[in-house]
């Protein structure tokens, strides 16, 4: 059976998200053009950066996804990784707090598309 293996994310300048993000997860890129670049995230799985969404949604356009990061452990790590990425400069869209499934908190990239770090399930 067919499962998701492509999570796209639009974004307005690939070079600079692809900054971001590298620094952010500290990945690196598996493909690069100047539109489109992917992460490898799990093997056969994607994170990729699209600049064509600039065509067909408004640029004032709120944001509606997240991208979902489940964190293993204690709600600690959570914290942690809030404080580590402050320190990166990242726009917080939400402090940590707790939510019905645990410790959590939300960012937001340069384009506005929300990450959300969450415990694992």
């Amino acid at each position: 059976m067919p499962a998701p293996n492509l999570f796209l994310i639009g974004v307005s300048d690939a070079a600079s998200a692809t900054t971001f993000y590298s620094d952010l997860f500290e990945i690196e890129p598996t493909f690069v053009s100047p539109r489109y670049v992917a992460f490898e995230v799990a093997p056969g799985v994607l994170f990729a950066l699209w600049t064509g969404y600039r065509e067909q949604v408004l640029a004032g356009a709120p944001r509606t996804s997240e991208v979902g990061l489940m964190v293993p452990g204690q709600a600690s790590a959570i914290d942690e990784l809030f404080a580590s990425w402050v320190q990166k400069g990242v726009q917080v869209v939400q402090p940590p707090h707790e939510a019905v499934f645990g410790r959590t908190f939300v960012i937001s990239d340069p384009d506005g598309n929300l990450i959300r770090v969450s415990p694992v399930d």
